[in-house]
């Protein structure tokens, strides 16, 4: 997949408008992820919550994942 990042606007009716003309030869289907600023910003435990429950990063849960172990590297102490 390809990513392209755009601003828009949500209309009184919901429907997401961008602001530019996106590089699409045709009708496409398209994955949206759309990032908006609340009055409070979330707190981290949200964000954190949030991303251990999203299915894209499921397969960092897979043992084949874990290719590092503590005795890897080195400490860092910035």
């Amino acid at each position: 997949m390809k990513a392209i990042e755009t601003t828009g606007k949500v209309e009184n009716t919901h429907h997401l408008v961008v602001d530019d003309i996106l590089p699409f030869p045709n009708a496409s289907k398209v994955r949206v992820i759309v990032l908006f600023t609340e009055e409070e910003e979330l707190l981290e435990s949200v964000w954190l919550k949030a991303a251990s429950a999203n299915p894209v990063f499921g397969d960092l849960k897979d043992p084949a994942e874990d290719i590092y172990s503590i005795k890897d590297g080195k400490p860092f102490h910035g």
